[in-house]
């Protein structure tokens, strides 16, 4: 599903177009790139000079990413959801793909979430410029100041083969995420 915009809101990006590339701190201080998961056939050597996440372990062929974007830290339905990606965590974090998260809290809020929650993969923060990569996705709610529950799952190519956007109090289901991991 790609959708039109709600209020306050552009229209998502659509599938079959390129990924927006992001460059964003994780929960750790880590600067994550979108472009580190391309294969070297998507013109990326998957090399990571600033110490990206899962730079060690990328090959020539990259990785899927499931870019999940969500409201905020510490509120129900994000812990829900994320902690639901945690107990399936084997299907998301993979020799094929690779979970991001993204919020527009800050890196310090994010790292204390990570470890209450028990969030073993990168969190990223949209904090500054304020949601710049949710905008570029098409899902920053203006009104609201964040990001709307948009995931996107994106090839090795960087293309987005899938996406759903649902607003702020609905919770995403994950199998979908696994369906359209498989039909990759």
């Amino acid at each position: 599903m790609t959708g039109t915009g709600r209020a306050g809101t552009a229209a998502p990006i659509a599938v079959g177009d390129q990924a927006p590339d992001f460059s964003l701190k994780d929960n750790h201080g880590r600067t994550v790139r979108l472009a580190d998961f391309r294969g070297a056939a998507a013109g990326h050597d998957g090399g990571d000079e600033g110490g990206g996440a899962g730079d060690s372990d990328l090959d020539l062929d990259g990785k899927n990413v499931v870019l999940v974007f969500y409201p905020f830290a510490f509120t129900g339905v994000c812990a829900g959801e994320l902690g639901a990606l945690r107990d399936a965590l084997p299907a998301f974090v993979n020799d094929d793909t690779q979970l991001l998260a993204v919020s527009t809290d800050s890196i310090h809020t994010l790292r204390i979430f990570a470890e209450q929650e028990g969030l073993e993969y990168p969190l990223l923060s949209d904090f500054w410029p304020h949601g710049q990569t949710s905008r570029a996705y098409g899902i920053f709610d203006e009104d609201k100041g964040c990001a709307l529950r948009g995931t996107f799952v994106i090839d090795r190519t960087g293309i987005v083969r899938w996406s759903v956007v649902n607003a702020l109090p609905d919770a995403r289901d994950l199998d979908q995420y696994v369906k359209a991991l498989a039909a990759l």
